[in-house]
């Protein structure tokens, strides 16, 4: 009994951590593969969800047909996803992809926020309806990363309860502030395409110019200006249908 006790490799101590660190391995490994699936599916802008998931299905969607193939070529992960997952731990449902969608969007505006430096940027802003036709306001950021390069990249969508330019200004402040991102910054604006807030759009340049003079929105004076050289001169205007076509 006393050598028994001495021989701490067969208690029972370690042989439930033994069983838990292999339980936790196989746990990273089914995880890994599911947010593997998602960076894909992310990256490429698929789908996720089939119409029907059950596993009889020949067609589940895209998250889990990949997920299938990536097992079927990768031993150690067949053992441990789908349907050799533990029923309660399965990583696969939507609530989990959404988590994980919702993890890997933070990590890109993440990456957003550092190329950018503290530097200074541009807006541009875009709405539109969705499905169940709420007001959606897009921001995207233009700067010049530390290559010299002119960077766009798309910072959020949010829903707008208006499209008075009083409305908008409190939307795009409170998403700048959301990122730690200075309204101060802002060395130019872009409205174009933005339908529904066409008519604020001048009211809302004015309000972003008040608090900051720098803010100018060249890019949309200088549309305004091809259109209107683009109507009166038609060498112009051919020569912009032109450019367009490539």
């Amino acid at each position: 009994m006393m050598l028994d006790l001495m021989n701490q490799a067969q208690s029972i101590l370690t042989s439930l951590d033994k069983q838990s660190e292999k339980i936790k391995s196989e746990h990273r490994v089914c995880l890994n593969s599911s947010i593997d699936m998602i960076r894909y599916l992310l990256k490429e802008g698929n789908l996720f969800r089939g119409h029907n998931e059950s596993v009889t299905s020949t067609r589940r969607g895209h998250f889990l047909d990949l997920l299938t193939w990536y097992a079927d070529r990768k031993e150690d992960v067949k053992n441990v996803v789908l349907e050799k997952a533990p029923k309660n731990s399965t990583m696969t449902s939507p609530d989990i992809q959404k988590d994980i969608v919702n993890s890997c969007a933070k990590e890109t505006v993440k990456a957003i926020i550092e190329d950018l430096n503290g530097d200074f940027f541009g807006i541009l802003v875009d709405e539109s309806k969705d499905v169940s036709h709420k007001e959606q306001m897009a921001l995207v950021l233009c700067y010049v990363n530390k290559e010299g390069e002119l960077i766009e990249r798309f910072l959020s969508l949010v829903h707008v309860k208006g499209t008075t330019a009083h409305a908008l200004q409190k939307e795009i402040y409170s998403l700048l502030l959301r990122h730690s991102l200075s309204s101060s910054l802002i060395r130019g604006q872009e409205y174009n395409g933005a339908s529904n807030i066409q008519g604020n759009i001048n009211g809302l340049k004015a309000l972003i110019l008040k608090d900051n003079p720098s803010a100018h929105c060249f890019t949309h004076q200088l549309q305004l200006t091809l259109v209107a050289v683009a109507k009166k001169h038609h060498d112009v205007n051919n020569v912009l249908i032109f450019l367009l076509m490539f």
